[in-house]
């Protein structure tokens, strides 16, 4: 059964998870309208910036409030919130279903109305068709969403703004700075960009100074003198070369490997020199002459015999 509600009016809902669906007739000079969502506590504010779910924050952090996307149907546009009230935490007392004005007022907007389902039985719970009511309104609470004992229910208002999604949301505790294109601008993916820079030539390129001087190298400290170093082995190749002969030593030198192809030729025996014949005999060194090797004293006399 659908309710026809009146501004002010509110019915006990049913149902624990509902979609709020505004819809318009679009046109030449209609201006668009975007759907939103506020969680508020008992002291009528918002616990954080997160309880605030429109298009540049389509998904609360719990994932029971959603904005979603935007419809064409043949009745009209639509953009909707759907809200999941079971799981809500008992901190949340109220969800407030707002709408703001793309642009301009609601005065510009033709057949506004809000629609209340049941996405569990499909069926449309309440009709509230919405007239402003001075016609200088940028945004809107619809609707709300609140608790009464253990259920919920839902009250119409049409509560208009002429200060925009701004104003709504900073009067419920938003945090929100001025010109913020997070609220200011439009949905998500349509945020106004900044006016590109002008090309300028390039300064320039300034040369980069010279170095400045520094210490030279230090020098390297003379090597203190020392023993010498002992010689370092060469390598076997070289050592092979160095092997003394072992024939100094009395021990013959190995044989040489065979050639290949012929027959290897003893070697002759050692020749022995010839033996030289005896020579003169030595000459007598100069200065003194040499004695005779036959010469004898003569016998001496008794004059000189015991002296």
């Amino acid at each position: 059964m659908t309710h026809a509600m009146l501004k002010g009016s509110n019915i006990q809902l049913q149902t624990t998870a509902v979609r709020a669906v505004l819809r318009w007739t679009p046109g030449t000079g209609v201006h668009d309208v975007d759907a939103s969502a506020l969680l508020v506590g008992t002291d009528g504010r918002v616990r954080s910036d997160e309880d605030f779910v429109f298009y540049n924050q389509p998904r609360h952090p719990s994932g029971l409030v959603r904005h979603l996307p935007k419809r064409r149907e043949p009745e009209g546009l639509t953009d909707s919130v759907e809200v999941e009230l079971a799981g809500l935490e008992p901190s949340v007392d109220r969800v407030l279903l707002t709408a703001s004005a793309d642009g301009g007022t609601f005065a510009d907007v033709r057949d506004l109305v809000l629609l209340l389902l049941d996405t569990i039985g499909g069926e449309t719970v309440a009709r509230f068709e919405i007239r402003p009511e001075t016609g200088s309104e940028t945004a809107l609470i619809c609707g709300e969403l609140y608790r009464r004992g253990d259920g919920w229910k839902f009250r119409a208002l049409g509560q208009g703004y002429d200060t925009g999604l701004i104003g709504l949301a900073t009067e419920f505790g938003i945090s929100v700075e001025e010109g913020s294109p997070a609220v200011s601008g439009g949905p998500a993916g349509t945020v106004p960009q900044p006016p590109p820079e002008p090309d300028l030539p390039e300064p320039d390129p300034v040369p980069a100074p010279p170095p400045e001087p520094g210490p030279g190298p230090r020098p390297l400290p003379e090597p203190e003198p020392g023993p010498h170093p002992e010689p370092r082995p060469e390598p076997a190749a070289a050592a092979t070369a160095r092997i003394p002969d072992r024939s100094a030593h009395g021990h013959p030198p190995p044989p040489a490997p065979p050639a290949y192809g012929y027959p290897q030729i003893p070697p002759p025996p050692p020749v022995q020199p010839p033996a030289q014949p005896p020579g003169p005999p030595p000459r007598p060194a100069y200065g003194y002459p040499q004695p005779d090797p036959g010469f004898t004293l003569p016998p001496q006399g008794p004059q000189f015999v015991g002296r």
